[in-house]
């Protein structure tokens, strides 16, 4: 059997407009020349993003975003979910929802965390999505398992960054701890590439569709790496590979003097 392949795309921040900007840069012209590299390149089973799909959080944002992955992937399955500039009720108004909180495919247990705090740019989670985690990962014993959350569970290296890890991640850990057949846990926030293990477990964070944070850097700033996504391909037996792959030899009009947005 040929590995299940799952693509993820993640802080899209759409405006419910085409044409609005983050820092200078169309997020509508960088989503679609993530999604020309995607049909260049991929035959994907399933997108995921996570999270940031908005940057307003405005339902027409969101029919937007659908109707532009389903005229580059229309018979592919879409999940997602929120991010801290998303609104999960608006979501949730969208006409052709996609899949939401978890699913199993490939010989998989996929689980969609939602990370958020209302209004605010850090992350935690409630302890009904730690339960659920727990719920989930126990119902499925015999399948590997990833999940997929919008803030970083760890540190990144970005003093400016780290300040929104989620609170509770010790006891987002501790269910982890029990679950022997967790193989990755991966986000995206962080705008940039990022990977290490933690007891077996690989983390993963993915590059954003559209403007990029410079790593290590203790103040905000912004990098001139390309926007991007993540590709993996699942084994049955749990084993998957998993890649960086982004735009090249692209110039995009950038405010990289910026001091936040």
């Amino acid at each position: 059997m040929r590995p299940f392949r799952l693509l993820q795309i993640t802080d899209c921040h759409l405006g419910s407009q085409p044409g609005e900007k983050l820092l200078g840069l169309d997020t509508d012209q960088s989503l679609y020349d993530v999604l020309h590299l995607l049909q260049a390149n991929e035959a994907p089973d399933m997108i995921l993003a996570t999270g940031d799909i908005s940057n307003d959080g405005g339902v027409a944002s969101y029919e937007r975003f659908i109707k532009i992955i389903e005229r580059s992937f229309p018979n592919t399955p879409l999940a997602w979910l929120p991010g801290n500039h998303d609104d999960p009720m608006n979501m949730d108004q969208v006409v052709n929802l996609p899949i939401e909180a978890h699913c199993v495919r490939g010989g998989w247990n996929m689980i969609f965390l939602d990370s958020r705090i209302p209004m605010e740019e850090g992350g935690d989670l409630h302890a009904n999505e730690i339960d659920r985690l727990d719920k989930q990962l126990a119902a499925y014993p015999r399948l590997p398992a990833l999940v997929f959350l919008h803030h970083q569970p760890v540190p990144v290296g970005s003093t400016w960054l780290d300040q929104y890890v989620v609170l509770n991640n010790e006891d987002f850990f501790k269910v982890l701890d029990r679950h022997s057949n967790v193989k990755a846990v991966c986000w995206g926030h962080v705008h940039q590439n990022f990977e290490t293990d933690r007891k077996g477990v690989k983390l993963l964070a993915t590059p954003s569709t559209c403007v990029q944070f410079l790593p290590n850097s203790h103040d905000f700033a912004v990098d001139k790496a390309m926007p991007g996504y993540r590709r993996f391909e699942l084994h049955a037996n749990g084993a998957f590979e998993t890649e960086v792959c982004r735009i090249k030899d692209k110039v995009y009009k950038i405010d990289f003097a910026s001091a936040g947005y």
